[in-house]
């Protein structure tokens, strides 16, 4: 996920070269809040991670326990994609 106080290089594939995550601001960063967010997926990452976009800007998430293909409509919550709501 996302490192607090700095951007994380979120993946290495792509035509673009890797992807820079922006750093959280404020108490939390969008897909860590106590609720959870519908995000769209951007691209996939090895080691089930995916950079999604939250509306606010692409953030990084897991989504170990689903399976989601790009352009999926994904729930996340604290970081963890939980369900696939639309594709």
């Amino acid at each position: 996920m996302t490192a607090r106080g700095g951007g994380v290089a979120a993946g290495e594939n792509g035509p673009g070269g890797p992807a820079m995550v922006p750093e959280c601001h404020d108490d939390v960063c969008i897909t860590c809040s106590d609720t959870a967010v519908a995000v769209t997926v951007l691209r996939l990452l090895a080691d089930d991670l995916a950079i999604v976009d939250t509306g606010a800007g692409p953030e990084e998430v897991s989504i170990a326990l689903v399976t989601a293909r790009v352009g999926d409509t994904i729930l996340v919550h604290a970081g963890e994609a939980i369900a696939v709501v639309g594709g």
